[in-house]
């Protein structure tokens, strides 16, 4: 009987806590974070405080908190019984309608994921970074897993000087010892917990303001400071669009962006707080090939669609990522043209179609759907939508939505619900049709994408089947996509005049045109002179393929070029250089060396992936780049260890 009892218990109390939001509404958290300097990887115990109004009277409530302990306990200053159950920390009381709490405890986390500790343990650049990801915030900081419980978060940070600490909201003191500085920050208005950020690094900092007098802080590297403005070129002009274009002023104090090493994604929208990997950080010849334009965008544009109003579920996400995707390339369309915009959604739609093609088509209120249907088919339905029921009413009805449920959560039918209210039409069809169904409407989208004229022109020019035109096609006027298609069609066709075209298309030369006519070569080698490291390093492969006589002419050449942060050209013309002459020659000794170098965990992964790679390719993967490959199976960043754990199978079946 005690075990029934006991089990029925259990089972009211799980439902108390799926249902806690409708009990208990969470307002505001202070904290102060201090960190293990014997240990780095974790926070000794930290205080916190967080007030909270009881919304329907019940006898506990929870936060989550994963593996953290915790000392001190106390509910309005008072001891009070509580449990720690590994994932949540949960408090018992008496707790009445109406009334406000606070509960005070310190805790100590050693956070296994959401917060990562880079290049303690190896010497490099000490950084701390987090990456909510929905909901992983509670894995070093006691919060709300669920995102529709916004809460205010003022963290303060305790920190040596050399680093700086930057956090959600303003920075409203800095109190220093002469070893220490205590951070502090305030947060005005209320967040979901997975956009809480922290950074602690050795950074400068540059600010500007908006029109509407918006404090834009964008960070960087002492040693970048030369890539600064190829990095963040555009920020303020893209800020300005979207608070104009949105109609809702920015809804923060602030906008922070921070580099990191090693992140998990492009970028994250952490309140007020950017957080973006640093294989963005870039030099002006890196800018035309891999910029931060659309990752600055996009996490910008979260700041309305996903931050101010926030989806209620998985259902929802379109919500967030479509609106940003959609957002951001109206912004680069603001500064690089209409060509821009429609060539990008008609590469979306070739996306979307191909997925349907292979069977994976879904509905965008599916929650289960892929990033390529949440984000490109969602851009693609805010697109059609606006044509619809025109600008007007579309932008109408967006302020309108973001207004009402500012910071709030949010379905998909209240921005239908708002955009029907502006625009006087019924969108039951359009729901169906356009967000229901799990096949991507391509034939209309094409219809849409021929009111512009350069993808009717990109359409019509085909040289499948080769003709006499296409042989003129590359000297004449037509875009500079329609010439790639044609190279990528006949690429055994190019004359030597077709090498007079711009960066984009010689780039296709480079990509398409492996085997190299003679008559070409000089013509080719030029391309080694072109501002874009991916035509440099395609190039360089090839020439050294077609014209082996000539090999030591181009290393010569390229000999000091790192190209990305992933020193993509490094790398490849220290495995050429390996694989072109005797390895007992000394300089050559000097290149193994360095190459293998590249995959110590001293480096990004990006660097050390491509060490891997080519060191395997040319079978010299010696015993110190095995260790660090095992090593790196282990590594936070999941692709990269998925990376690293097949080549290390291929590795040792060798």
């Amino acid at each position: 009987m005690n075990r029934i009892i006991q089990f029925f218990f259990l089972i009211a109390t799980s439902l108390l806590l799926a249902q806690q939001t409708k009990i208990v509404d969470f307002k505001k958290v202070n904290t102060v974070l201090n960190f293990n300097q014997m240990k780095v990887d974790s926070t000794v115990f930290n205080s916190y405080e967080i007030k909270f109004k009881i919304l329907k009277q019940t006898d506990s409530i929870y936060l989550d908190a994963i593996n953290m302990k915790f000392l001190n306990v106390a509910l309005n200053q008072t001891s009070v019984k509580y449990k720690n159950n590994g994932k949540k920390l949960i408090v018992y009381n008496n707790f009445k309608a109406s009334k406000v709490y606070t509960l005070n405890f310190l805790f100590f986390a050693s956070p296994k994921k959401a917060m990562y500790f880079i290049g303690w343990d190896n010497g490099s650049q000490n950084q701390i970074w987090t990456q909510g990801q929905g909901k992983n915030t509670s894995h070093w900081l006691p919060s709300i897993d669920d995102m529709n419980d916004k809460i205010e978060f003022d963290i303060s940070c305790v920190a040596p000087k050399e680093y700086k600490v930057i956090a959600n909201g303003k920075m409203i003191s800095k109190r220093e010892t002469p070893t220490y500085n205590l951070w502090e920050f305030d947060m005005q208005k209320p967040m979901s917990s997975y956009l809480v950020a922290l950074v602690i690094g050795k950074y400068n900092k540059k600010t500007e303001y908006s029109k509407s007098g918006i404090p834009l802080h964008m960070y960087y590297y002492p040693e970048d400071a030369n890539k600064f403005e190829p990095t963040y070129r555009y920020t303020k002009r893209m800020f300005n669009f979207l608070e104009k274009e949105i109609g809702v002023p920015y809804p923060w104090q602030n906008y922070k962006q921070i580099p990191v090493k090693d992140f998990l994604y492009a970028g994250m929208e952490n309140t007020g707080t950017t957080i973006f990997s640093d294989s963005f950080v870039i030099d002006s010849t890196a800018f035309a090939d891999k910029n931060y334009v659309n990752v600055n965008a996009h996490e910008l544009a979260h700041q309305w669609f996903g931050n101010l109003v926030t989806e209620t579920s998985g259902t929802h996400h379109w919500l967030q990522e479509g609106f940003a995707t959609y957002y951001a390339l109206l912004a680069e369309r603001d500064i690089f043209g209409d060509n821009y915009y429609y060539w990008h959604l008609y590469e979306y739609a070739q996306e979307l179609l191909e997925q349907d093609m292979a069977g994976g088509g879904t509905a965008l209120l599916n929650p289960k759907s892929s990033s390529t249907t949440f984000y490109k088919k969602g851009a693609w339905v805010l697109h059609i939508l606006r044509e619809k029921v025109g600008d007007k009413a579309f932008k109408s009805a967006v302020k309108n939505y973001l207004k009402k449920y500012e910071f709030k959560n949010v379905k998909t039918s209240h921005f239908i619900t708002e955009i029907e209210k502006a625009s006087g039409k019924n969108l039951n069809n359009f729901v169906k049709l356009w967000l229901e169904n799990e096949s991507f409407n391509y034939d209309d989208a094409l219809i849409s994408l021929k009111k512009s004229v350069f993808i009717q022109e990109y359409l019509m020019v085909d040289c499948e089947v080769f003709n006499s035109k296409c042989t003129n096609y590359l000297g004449s006027g037509i875009s500079d996509e329609a010439k790639i298609k044609v190279i990528s069609q006949i690429p055994n066709h190019l004359k030597k005049e077709d090498f007079k075209n711009s960066l984009k298309v010689r780039q296709a030369i480079a990509r398409y045109v492996s085997k190299i006519p003679s008559q070409l070569k000089p013509y080719y080698e030029t391309l080694l002179d072109d501002k874009s490291y991916i035509t440099i390093e395609t190039a360089l492969y090839n020439l050294w393929k077609n014209f082996p006589e000539d090999r030591q002419k181009y290393f010569d050449k390229t000999k000091d070029i790192q190209g990305f942060n992933d020193k993509n050209v490094r790398i490849l013309w220290l495995a050429l250089n390996l694989v072109s002459p005797d390895f007992e020659d000394k300089k050559i000794r000097r290149y193994y060396e360095e190459l293998t170098s590249y995959t110590s965990s001293k480096y990004q992964f990006e660097v050390r992936q491509n060490a891997f790679r080519y060191l395997t390719q040319i079978q010299a993967c010696n015993d110190l780049c095995k260790k660090n490959l095992k090593q790196a199976t282990k590594h936070h960043n999941w692709r990269f260890s998925k990376f690293t754990k097949a080549l290390l199978k291929t590795v040792e079946t060798k």
